[in-house]
């Protein structure tokens, strides 16, 4: 901790499962909140509905489906402004939004980036999985020729994406965040060409063996002990409303 900074506090809400735009609108209103230093950093985390999202660099072609073929199939379609491609959310998928203010101590998009794969990369380890980054390529990945043991990416056989990240910085107050593929259905995924990778498959801690598999909210809680370690910070007890 820098000498002068006040040590990171931050609020813990479990959402349960929830629509996208819903909390997409609950997202803004919390930035705006922060923004104004009236609520503190707030982690929300969830699962949500069925639903297709378009991140500002995402191409019309990597959505297979027209949005009239997606709704019939239960699927929404969302533009947003995050970073990133095309990507999928859906039950059985930990989304963990945080709505922190990375100012004054950690200032720093790569590190932020970063500090959100070492979250998923500590819930994966918690279940004997190897997970790491990729310079190359946005996420959290695992080599599925040594998915307990990360290799680096230098050394992976058969490179699988177990979880994605998006997420927008304005005034270095952060929305949007990470989506770590637990017991999702991925044959969802075959709607889309997912963050534009045609390369490489994605994968989730079930299809990786995991058992039992946790629950989203299991790996909710657990994540909030990870992002105290990653963050340096201290969780209020969880919440079940937003501030």
């Amino acid at each position: 901790m820098n000498e002068g900074v006040t040590a990171r506090r931050f609020l813990p809400v479990w959402l349960g499962r929830m629509g996208y735009r819903e909390v997409h609108a609950l997202q803004q209103r919390l930035v705006e909140r922060r923004t104004a230093q009236e609520i503190p950093d707030t982690l929300l985390l969830l699962e949500h509905d069925p639903v297709v999202t378009m991140g500002r660099s995402a191409r019309q072609e990597h959505v297979l489906f027209s949005a009239d073929s997606l709704q019939a199939r239960g699927v929404d379609l969302v533009e947003t402004e995050r970073g990133g491609d095309v990507t999928f959310h859906g039950p059985g998928q930990l989304v963990a939004y945080p709505i922190f203010n990375l100012a004054p101590d950690r200032p720093d998009v790569r590190r932020y980036v970063r500090d959100l794969v070492r979250v998923m990369a500590l819930l994966c380890a918690d279940h004997g999985l190897g997970v790491g980054p990729r310079d190359d390529l946005i996420g959290a990945w695992i080599d599925l020729e040594s998915p307990h043991q990360w290799p680096g990416q230098e050394h992976n056989l058969a490179p699988a994406k177990v979880g994605a990240i998006g997420v927008k910085i304005s005034r270095w107050i952060t929305m949007h965040g990470f989506a770590l593929n637990a017991s999702t259905t991925l044959a969802d995924f075959g709607l889309i060409v997912p963050c534009g990778i045609t390369q490489h498959p994605v994968t989730s801690l079930a299809q990786l063996g995991v058992t039992p598999i946790p629950s989203v909210e299991a790996l909710a809680r657990r994540a909030v002990a990870h992002f105290e370690t990653v963050f340096d910070a201290t969780a209020e007890a969880m919440a079940y409303q937003p501030p």
